[in-house]
């Protein structure tokens, strides 16, 4: 079977469910609402999903350390495919977003003038002739546009501080939701055009969102990498390939669960010439058996007064369905919120909850040491 891969740069999962295109898809996918991204940025939110391994192990845990993923170490989702004799194509938003071991060709796209349809409507004909000579293919497809939008209008415009920005939220959620609504027309185009060619016949198509995107609901981030807040923590994941049984999974997951369910579906063991993963696959919940909620670990970079992220994170949580711990490294502070009773996580029962949060504490701690 084939695998195309598509990163929704930025796509807020409450925004997702509502998506016209987005909800076709959904209906005819085992579609997972609440993935918990390693991180609320791009680069080391993607090299965690490509090695199904935390930024803290596999070396990529901020802005600044793509060149230390450790390849020898861990086997990323591109090399498996590369070494069973796949052709493996990539278009990607820079060349610091993916670990490019494996990629048989593996293209930058310039977000702020390439056509990002028609561009990857071509890589989807490409593929499709490929797949004419009996030859199975993995293409990666990242969808930016919502990214450049914020980075120019946004990011570029407004600090984390601004008054002018945080006090308009009805505002920027307006101007991010003209950007979602393009995303959502450029996914509908890009399915039309897969279906058409007729590669959804054979092919796994994968779809993802990297993180969400705050539009100012927490004063000090106006748009990600900043916190480990829910806005920009929870991301979405769809999994559609031949006779799956369409289902939406509200259980909690994390985005390094990603690699070991294609690896899975796609009946690749994994590699042990390479350290064993973080992540687990999703299958069983996709066949419709009920598990334990799955603890989710997340780091971000605070930049506080600073114009540039810092070289290691300095804040951490760790979630379960009904929980959220989060450790500031930066002041030594710490937060607590429960999630059921107070969703978009205003009260800070750090000091109310203490059993809680020992054992959330400890948790972290267990993996942080795994």
């Amino acid at each position: 079977m084939n695998l195309v891969f598509i990163t929704m740069d930025g796509a807020r999962h409450d925004r997702i469910i509502h998506g016209k295109n987005y909800k076709k898809l959904i209906s005819k996918s085992a579609f997972f609402s609440k993935v918990i991204a390693y991180a609320p940025f791009t680069i080391a939110a993607m090299h965690a999903v490509f090695s199904g391994v935390y930024g803290f192990k596999n070396g990529v845990n901020s802005y600044w350390a793509s060149p230390n993923f450790k390849k020898n170490s861990y086997k990323t989702l591109p090399k498996y495919l590369h070494d069973l004799g796949y052709a493996t194509f990539g278009d990607s938003i820079n060349k610091l977003i993916l670990p490019p071991d494996g990629f048989d060709e593996l293209k930058i796209h310039d977000e702020l003038n390439d056509n990002l349809t028609e561009r990857h409507k071509a890589l989807l004909e490409k593929m499709s002739n490929i797949r004419k000579t009996d030859k199975n293919f993995f293409l990666y497809l990242h969808y930016s546009n919502i990214h450049t939008g914020i980075m120019e209008n946004v990011l570029k415009k407004y600090n984390n501080f601004s008054k002018e920005y945080f006090s308009n939220i009805e505002k920027n959620a307006e101007y991010y939701d003209n950007l979602f609504c393009n995303a959502d027309v450029y996914l509908g185009k890009i399915i039309e055009h897969f279906e058409n060619l007729g590669l959804h016949k054979d092919t796994l198509l994968v779809i993802i969102s990297d993180h969400g995107i705050s539009i100012g609901e927490k004063p000090g981030e106006r748009a990600y990498g900043v916190f480990c807040y829910d806005t920009t923590l929870i991301s979405t994941a769809m999994f559609c390939y031949p006779n799956v049984k369409p289902t939406t999974i509200q259980n909690q997951v994390r985005s390094i669960d990603i690699l070991p369910t294609i690896l899975k579906l796609l009946s690749i063991p994994h590699d042990k010439n390479f350290k064993e993963i973080d992540g687990k696959s999703l299958d069983s919940l996709i066949e419709g058996n009920d598990e334990d909620s799955r603890i989710a670990f997340s780091q971000s970079g605070n930049p506080l007064n600073a114009r540039k992220p810092p070289k290691e994170p300095n804040v951490y949580s760790i979630r379960t369905d009904e929980w959220k711990y989060i450790k500031n490294i930066h002041d030594d502070s710490e937060e607590l919120y429960n999630l059921k009773n107070d969703p978009n996580e205003n009260t800070n029962l750090i000091n109310q909850q203490i059993t809680k949060s020992n054992l959330m504490r400890n948790m972290m701690n267990k993996i942080l040491n795994s």
